[in-house]
């Protein structure tokens, strides 16, 4: 069984460990929902002070210029798309997740409308994170499409051959299990039919390598506030397959998506490529917090080696419940094979799960709770040491033995 010594040894020897200063942890308190909200980067308080009080408070309007306001959009999207293999100009960060769900999905729709007419099936798993399905089934009703849920990966094959469907939409990583899905197979089998693919990519970006076009993904859409460290309530971005993106109007035609916002015509001119997947004025104030976020995975400079350690976290992490915490009802929901695991590991217990969140809490272990029974952790790699993940899972085996679950909600 490893010792908290030898997890200590492992954190001295660990080449990402400098990175973790990158970061303003609270002293004490072990963080393992990194995959939830990103920890704060030092940088962000004073870059943020910065944008406040010198472009907003003295520069004003002639920030937008002078500043670069206007070029943020552009500017921290060619950022995100060196973590996820995609090629500068083709991802632009803009609005919410769920917004760009409903602009690329809709763009796809219309796309396979023009491709294969009479397809009108929208195919994504029922454990699908909630916000994807449901702006799903919002335009299904709205375009007259179906959308079909099914219940196990096993199903999307069959389902993909028949050749019926329009938009395969997945989650890379599941936000309940951690499973991650083969993107390329999928992809490939997908496009072998006819059919698009919609990537949600909140929970890989920054978490686990990813290759949008060597993988041939049609669109792809994530978040900026979990893994890239963006902040409560980051912007979020939308990539385009070049082949795709001129392709259509998306349907949320704003003036930062015209080809000459600045012209102020009456009517909509699209913007080439990925530029008309923008809509409203741009968040400054997120997006200058969200690109220091995003800096310090780009400091980390290897996806590959933040891969490496994510998957010894998650094994150490699975090792010593295994050993540690048998015969107290904990089920291992996440695969235990590492090419199908995310950067997070999830247990369920089928009848304590809150109980024992909440008093892992109260001991100084941040992880979440997800209804109706799944505990949930996320590993960061750049700022989650081995030593956490032993007082994790050795606090874990405190709350089982002792029966402060039932404190926790009494």
């Amino acid at each position: 069984m490893t010792t908290r010594e030898q997890a200590q040894a492992w954190d001295r020897d660990d080449a990402l460990a400098s990175h973790r200063a990158l970061f303003d942890l609270p002293p004490g308190l072990i963080y393992l929902d990194g995959n939830s909200l990103g920890a704060l980067p030092r940088a962000t308080p004073e870059r943020v002070s910065q944008v406040v009080r010198g472009e907003w408070g003295q520069g004003l309007i002639r920030s937008w210029n002078k500043a670069g306001w206007v070029d943020l959009p552009r500017r921290v999207g060619d950022k995100i798309a060196r973590l996820v293999g995609a090629g500068a100009g083709e991802l632009v960060v803009a609005d919410s997740t769920s917004v760009n769900v409903f602009k690329t999905l809709h763009a796809a729709l219309a796309i396979a409308r023009q491709d294969r007419p009479g397809r009108r099936l929208i195919v994504s798993e029922r454990d699908n994170f909630p916000t994807d399905l449901y702006i799903a089934d919002s335009l299904a009703r709205e375009q007259g499409c179906t959308l079909l849920l099914v219940d196990a990966v096993e199903q999307l094959g069959p389902l993909l051959d028949d050749g019926e469907v329009a938009v395969l939409m997945l989650t890379h990583v599941n936000y309940r299990t951690g499973r991650m899905h083969d993107m390329a197979e999928l992809n490939r089998r997908a496009h072998a039919q006819g059919t698009l693919v919609l990537w949600d990519l909140a929970h890989s970006a920054g978490a686990v390598p990813l290759d949008l076009h060597r993988d041939d993904a049609d669109f792809a859409v994530g978040c900026g506030y979990k893994y890239l460290n963006g902040g409560p309530g980051a912007p979020a971005f939308v990539w385009v397959h070049p082949r795709h993106a001129g392709r259509c109007t998306q349907p949320l035609s704003g003036w930062f998506g015209h080809a000459a916002p600045f012209q102020f015509t009456p009517t909509y001119t699209p913007a080439p490529g990925v530029g008309r997947y923008l809509c409203g004025t741009p968040a400054v104030l997120g997006m200058a917090a969200l690109e220091c976020g995003v800096d310090t995975l780009l400091a980390a400079g290897d996806m590959q080696a933040l891969r490496a350690k994510s998957l010894a976290l998650t094994q150490l992490f699975i090792e010593l419940v295994d050993q540690r915490c048998a015969g107290h009802g904990l089920a291992l929901v996440t695969p235990r094979t590492v090419h199908l695991r995310g950067s997070q590991v999830c247990l369920s217990h089928p009848t304590d799960a809150y109980a024992i969140m909440q008093a892992l809490i109260a001991r100084g272990v941040i992880g979440d709770f997800r209804a109706p029974d799944i505990l949930r952790f996320g590993f960061t790699p750049l700022y989650t040491r081995f030593v956490d993940v032993w007082d994790a899972v050795d606090r874990l085996e405190q709350v089982l033995s002792s029966g402060a679950a039932r404190e926790a909600v009494t």
